[in-house]
This record gives C-alpha cells, structure tokens and sequence, in this order.
C-alpha cells in the first residue's frame, strides 16, 4: 500500500467520523423538537431512544458477520448514507409509525457504521504503524460540536427539523459517498496470514476458540467509559441547575465545554500514546476522569461543577479509541470480529448510564450518584494492562519503533 493511499484513506475516513458525528448530534440534541412533532408521550419516549443502541447493537454483531464476505470499507460506504437518510425520514414524518421505522433505520445503520469505521481505523493503525487511532475520534468530536451548533441555530431560530436537517444532509450525503472512493482497507492480518509475537498473537482460530474471555477486559472498559459519557450527556445540565443552582442558560455549558475538551484530548492523544505508550495514557485519562467526577461531586457552585465536567472530557476522551486499538493489537489475525464485539458495549454502557444515575439521583442524591461512575471508571486502572505492554511506547506490537520515522522528511504520513 503506497503512502499516497494511506494518506487518503486516512482523510476520507476522518471524514466520515465527522460526519458521523454531526448527524448523531443532529438527532439527540433536538429529541424534544421529535418528540413535539410526533406527540411522544414522556411514557412513550424512553422506549424510543432506548431501541436505537440496542438495534445498533444488534447490528454490530451482524456486520461482525458480514465482513467475512465483503471489506469493511463496503459496509461503511453504504451505512453512511442510510444514517443521513434516516435521519431526514425522522424528520420528514408526521405519523409515529413514521418515526419509530425511521429511527429503526437510523440503529441499524449506525451500528453497522460504528463497527466499520472503527475496523477501518484499526487496519490502517496496523498500516501506518503509528497511532493514529484518536485522531479519528477527535474528527467525530469536531463533528458533534459542528452538529450541536447547528442544532442551536435551528432551534433558535425556530426552524422545523427538516429545513434544520435538510442542507446538512445534501452537504453531507455526496461528500462521504464520494470520500467513500478511497477508503483504504489496511492490512488485515487473519487475510495477509500475518503473525504478531507474543501474547498479543491471538489469530482467528482463538477467537472461535473462547477469545471473547480474553476480551472481556475491554468490554468492561467500554462499558463503563460510556456510562461515564452519557452522564455527562444527559445529566450535566440538569445537576448544574437543580444542584448547583445555575441559571438554564448556564446550564447548556457543560456539555459543550465537554465536548470542546474531548476534542483537545483526542486531537493531542495520538503523541502521546506514541511517546509514552498506551498504558500510560489510558492510566491518566481515568486517574483524570475520576478526579472529574470527584469534582463534580463535591462542587460548592456552578463553575467548580464545570471544572469537573471539563476534566471530564480531557479524561474519559482517550479511553475509547484506544480501547478499539487495544482489540485490534490483540487480536490481529480477528481485529474486525473483536472491534465489532467492543462496539456493543458501546451501547451496553449507554444505556445503563442514564437511567442508572437517575434512578440512584432520585432514591439517594445526585451528589452521591455521581460516585458511582467515578468508581466505575477507576477500575479500567485494574485493566490498564490489557491495553498493552508498559514498555510499547509506539502502540503495541504492530507499530514500528519510533526511530524508523528518524530522517523520513516529505515521507512521512
């Protein structure tokens, strides 16, 4: 694989991480506008939202299927546009039956995309032999902000979901199936019948052999990752007002100093894996994210409750990217059965997080409810190591050491 090919593969995939993030974006900051148009009761609404992970979930195993036959590249670049197309039905309907298939749709092709486009990260990490791994999550931050702030506008301005969504999907739409064009697949070791050293040489057959034990750390890191984001989601601006005391418009800022930090965090956490290894990193961002949490538990006012969410997002930003590079790291022979297994408990977490903090803030205190993703979050220190050796200081056994890159100059990609 030349570099020119890797370079551009590695830019129409930022891509579409970005616009991945700006249609997610686009969907659940504007969940009260869906729910007015279509007359979701406040009963009816939680069953909504909670059948989008789980389809999504379902699908990620199936995708974990399909790309036996078909790159994952393929499935990416059909996936993409049913995402943006469903996100324009669930705009575009009036009847709730309209609605429910169009988010149906919308799961569906988000855990197919979820799970391609992190093998897809993956395999070329492989290719590269550097980390680059957060730097395509910090294009999905990027995109969460741009799809945040257009949703503001639009309901600033009072606009309806589908004038909101409509040019962003023409935007959108064309330019990722045309980006779609050079996708580049890497190097996928169970195909090329690559051997990595050591324990990390875990090929296709031990991965039908009982290979999910071994990834079960990992999982468990997932899982509680995403617990601690969709507290921040759906929670910071409800514990700044009603806890801290801070005025409605004050409490809108958490969130997006979150998601202003999760891309910092991911925009400069490639060297730092590169130069202290994964180990390291993933060890600070937890030690981060619960000092995060801790803050926010103890936060006397509104802008100390900020700090905390701030932390927040600098801590819990490196733990996902690196927990798909760590899968891929692995597993070589397998990356793509074990980042489409992770990429479930992306949605397992997700939907724990939100109704575990309610219902411990309701029957406890919000204060207390906090702890616990704190803690949760602490124990990826206990599975740090799985992340690889303490010594891998370019990202594990499939990265080259630093000083190949010694005098590489305009070669470098």
């Amino acid at each position: 694989m030349t570099d020119a090919r890797l370079r551009h593969g590695r830019a129409s995939l930022a891509l579409s991480f970005f616009a991945q993030g700006v249609a997610f974006a686009l969907l659940v900051t504007r969940i009260p506008a869906i729910q007015d148009r279509y007359g979701i009761s406040d009963g009816l609404l939680p069953a909504f939202l909670a059948a989008v992970p789980i389809l999504a979930g379902v699908a990620s195993v199936i995708t974990e299927r399909l790309v036996k036959r078909v790159a994952p590249s393929v499935v990416l670049r059909w996936a993409q546009p049913v995402v943006l197309l469903a996100l324009l039905g669930v705009a575009a309907g009036s009847e709730i039956w309209q609605v429910a298939v169009a988010l149906g749709g919308f799961g569906l092709a988000v855990g197919a995309l979820d799970a391609s486009m992190n093998m897809l990260g993956v395999s070329l990490q492989r290719s590269y032999g550097r980390s680059i791994m957060l730097g395509f999550h910090a294009a999905y931050s990027l995109g969460g902000i741009a799809g945040a702030s257009l949703a503001w506008a639009g309901a600033h301005w009072d606009l309806s979901l589908l004038i909101s969504y409509l040019p962003v999907a023409m935007v959108l739409l064309p330019t990722a199936l045309v980006g779609s064009r050079w996708y580049a697949d890497g190097k996928r070791a169970g195909r090329e019948g690559e051997r990595a050293e050591g324990d990390a040489g875990k090929g296709a057959g031990e991965w039908q052999a009982g290979a999910f034990k071994l990834l079960l750390p990992l999982c468990l890191v997932m899982t509680f990752a995403y617990i601690g984001d969709s507290t921040v989601s759906n929670w910071s601006a409800k514990y700044l007002q009603d806890v801290l005391g801070s005025s409605e418009e004050l409490a809108t800022v958490p969130y997006n100093a979150y998601m202003v930090t999760t891309l910092l965090g991911r925009a400069v956490g490639d060297l730092g894996v590169r130069r202290f290894g994964a180990v390291a990193v993933v060890r600070c961002g937890t030690v981060l994210a619960a000092a995060g949490f801790g803050v926010v538990a103890v936060a006397p006012g509104a802008w100390v409750g900020m700090l905390g969410f701030t932390m927040l997002g600098l801590g819990l930003c490196v733990i996902v990217p690196q927990t798909f590079a760590a899968a891929g790291r692995l597993f070589p022979g397998a990356s793509d059965a074990a980042v489409a297994r992770l990429n479930v408990f992306n949605y397992v977490g997700f939907l724990i997080g939100s109704p575990l903090v309610g219902a411990l803030g309701d029957a406890w205190s919000y204060r207390w409810a906090m702890v616990v993703p704190m803690v949760l979050v602490l124990v990826t220190l206990w599975y740090a190591r799985s992340f690889g050796a303490d010594t891998a200081r370019y990202g594990g056994v499939h990265e080259r050491p630093r000083v190949v890159d010694v005098g590489r100059g305009g070669n470098e990609v």
